[in-house]
């Protein structure tokens, strides 16, 4: 059942930006899951097996994602009173590139202009044995308590690289997980842990704000707090 609602400036005359629908089902990726992920799942329920149920979801769940006849809203300009109708999407995080392409642009955007000092940041890659990355896919906690030994280590080095202890200082970083290679193979690795070159003094709830940037060794205002 659909929802009417009102979207601002979007009259395609008022120079706003032109909404086009996304249309999944004309994508190759789309129409090669559409395909065969069927087939795969009969031939695996004849050989008697199945299929995690996360793995089900994803797949089951990419196959509505954008499609109208699966959920939709409808918006309207409150300027021109034109419609249109927005489907709903995914959500998921596996290979739907539409929606994996739109939560990168919103954390981008968040760490550049709400979390991220204007400093330079490093990129710190960690990757893992084939062994470890099925053990973490099956035991999710273990990838946690994995990333806070690496969240750990680099504070450390930044510490000790700025002259200062634990005690007195800390460390950012944040940290993502890529689970899908280029090729849509599995892949578990920390390989966006990004981290600014600075040390914070305090702790969170501490009075003092101020940063320390490493490398210079200049201490600049802290615009996050």
């Amino acid at each position: 059942m659909s929802t009417v609602g009102t979207a601002r400036n979007a009259c395609a005359g008022s120079g706003a930006f032109l909404y086009q629908r996304h249309r999944p089902e004309k994508t190759l990726l789309y129409q090669l899951v559409s395909k065969h992920y069927p087939v795969f799942r009969q031939q695996l329920a004849e050989e008697g097996r199945i299929l995690p149920g996360y793995v089900k979801r994803e797949f089951e769940d990419y196959l509505k994602c954008g499609r109208l006849e699966h959920g939709f809203l409808r918006v309207r300009c409150e300027t021109c009173h034109e419609e249109r109708l927005v489907a709903f999407s995914c959500k998921r995080r596996g290979f739907c590139s539409s929606c994996g392409a739109r939560r990168m642009a919103e954390s981008s955007a968040l760490l550049v202009d709400e979390v991220f000092p204007h400093q330079p940041v490093r990129q710190w890659v960690l990757s893992f044995p084939f062994q470890l990355r099925f053990l973490f896919a099956s035991r999710p906690l273990i990838t946690g308590q994995v990333l806070g030994i690496v969240y750990r280590v680099i504070s450390m080095h930044l510490l000790k690289k700025a002259g200062y202890s634990r005690k007195t200082a800390r460390g950012d970083t944040v940290s993502m997980i890529q689970r899908l290679s280029s090729a849509q193979s599995y892949t578990n690795e920390i390989s966006n842990s990004l981290s600014p070159s600075n040390v914070r003094f305090g702790s969170l709830a501490a009075a003092d704000k101020r940063i320390l940037n490493v490398c210079s060794g200049e201490i600049i205002a802290d615009r996050c707090c």
